[in-house]
């Protein structure tokens, strides 16, 4: 297991630079992203009219986040994967996601005032590095399964 730990050193380094990314992204989110919806969904949301939000500042902002969360979220696969398949798919993916995720939001902002649980789901995937926990699993699962 010690040689496993020591071929490995660079993937280990490198899996904790990027939860430490993910970390600072999350604990400093106030300070670089405009997003009045932080307050909204801490509050009792449910029979709360959304904020008043600048949508251009907003989107953009969220797509800011969105590609950091992205960006780290492809290192990290390509690290711990090295396979150039499987990183292309995974950049796919995530570019299909932001296009579908970003307009969603955008349509439930403006044309479901009464959406917020499906705004707050929408924008947790926008915002939080879900894909990578879903990923990582299962590229592991298909490359074992490959293997044998």
């Amino acid at each position: 297991m010690l040689n496993n730990l020591k071929e490995n050193k660079f993937k280990i380094f490198i899996a904790i630079v990027v939860v430490i990314g993910f970390a600072l992204i999350r604990t400093f989110e106030r300070n670089l992203f405009y997003d009045p919806f932080l307050r909204y969904f801490e509050a009792d949301f449910q029979s709360s009219p959304y904020p008043e939000v600048e949508t251009l500042k907003l989107l953009w902002s969220l797509f800011l986040r969105y590609f950091l969360n992205s960006v780290l979220s492809l290192l990290l696969i390509y690290v711990l994967f090295q396979d150039r398949d499987i990183f292309k798919f995974s950049s796919f993916v995530y570019a299909c996601f932001l296009v579908v995720l970003l307009s969603a939001f955008y349509i439930i902002l403006h044309f479901f005032p009464d959406g917020s649980w499906l705004l707050f789901y929408v924008r947790r995937f926008i915002v939080q590095p879900i894909l990578v926990l879903l990923f990582i699993p299962g590229f592991y699962y298909q490359l074992q399964k490959s293997k044998k």
